[in-house]
């Protein structure tokens, strides 16, 4: 399988000022768009998921004008956007088209940590929204010849993402984020079996799992320094395709408490064989951290000063990881 790898924006939200502290709750020393790209470069980017407010507020032209700097600099651009926030998904398909991309990433549910009982009934709403949602635009998507690539974020299970895709046949697909089956009880080689052949699109992303008397705690780590085994489901996806594009993409600052050992987690969720979860916990154990090491990132510790170092260094070390195992060029 031909792999091209890039990178997208939401492993370095403080330096590009996507988070930050006060009203409205961004960095505003972020550097943007074009700082986004020039760490592209650096890294030889292949492929760029652009967050789709930032070309919102490019005119027709510009963004006309952007896609021809992207297609010099080698990098094939996705448009990334959300159902709920980051948008309206309109202005997602007028960035696709001008950008002459094919593939807008999904995110489907403000859910995290798979955490579905937080909601409580209103859970049955929200996947209520994304189905009415989908079949809103579904033929805007077939008419324009564009993928809705739905990711797994921390929200939905695989075979449920699967169901998606069967029902908007040719037009959803799923991008594929290799940390976030955690959060949903299963493990990474068992999510990836059973969503490849459906996969149009990967976040790259890797976690160090700290074991909790609730469950486990979801710790921001270089990819490549963790639990997931990326090279491994890499090679189950590419049974099913020639060609994949990925994106480099660290947790977030921070860490994600997956509480599956409390009862009160589970509703919601369908039946889940022991086996199942056993594997997932299993997984979670590689590289791991001890029950009594300080997993706070400098967000976590009120630390703003470092965290722009603290970002960088991460992708940066990310990228050399993916070159190591052949990910990345």
């Amino acid at each position: 399988m031909k792999l091209d790898v890039g990178l997208n924006p939401y492993g370095l939200t403080y330096h590009l000022g996507l988070q930050g502290k006060g009203t409205p709750r961004v960095n505003p020393d972020g550097k943007g768009l074009e700082g986004f790209i020039a760490i592209a470069q650096e890294l030889n980017a292949k492929v760029i998921e652009i967050f789709n407010p930032w070309l919102e507020e490019l005119s027709d032209t510009q963004i006309k004008d952007l896609r021809h700097r992207l297609a010099d600099l080698g990098m094939a651009p996705v448009v990334s956007a959300g159902i709920h926030g980051m948008g309206p998904i309109k202005t997602a398909f007028r960035s696709a088209r001008l950008l002459e991309t094919k593939v807008i990433r999904l995110g489907l549910t403000p859910v995290l940590e798979g955490s579905r009982s937080f909601l409580g009934p209103k859970w049955h709403e929200y996947v209520k929204t994304v189905h009415d949602r989908l079949s809103q635009f579904n033929p805007i998507a077939w008419d324009e010849g564009i993928i809705l690539a739905i990711e797994n974020h921390q929200d939905f299970c695989s075979d449920e993402l699967v169901s998606y895709c069967n029902h908007f046949s040719k037009v959803v697909y799923i991008t594929l984020d290799t940390g976030n089956t955690f959060p949903v009880g299963e493990a990474p080689m068992d999510f990836v079996r059973t969503v490849a052949p459906y996969v149009r699109h990967v976040h790259l992303k890797d976690y160090r799992a700290q074991f909790t008397d609730e469950g486990i705690r979801l710790v921001r780590c270089a990819i490549g320094d963790g639990a997931v085994p990326i090279k491994e489901m890499l090679e189950v996806i590419s049974k099913h395709h020639k060609q994949m594009n990925a994106v480099l993409e660290p947790g977030a600052l921070e860490a994600r408490h997956v509480r599956c050992l409390d009862p009160a987690w589970w509703p919601y969720y369908g039946i889940v064989h022991a086996k199942d979860f056993a594997a997932c916990l299993a997984a979670a154990r590689v590289n791991r951290l001890a029950d009594d090491v300080d997993y706070r990132t400098p967000w976590e510790r009120g630390a703003d000063n470092e965290l722009v170092d603290y970002e960088l260094n991460m992708i940066r070390r990310s990228a050399d990881n993916m070159r190591r195992i052949g990910v990345m060029v």
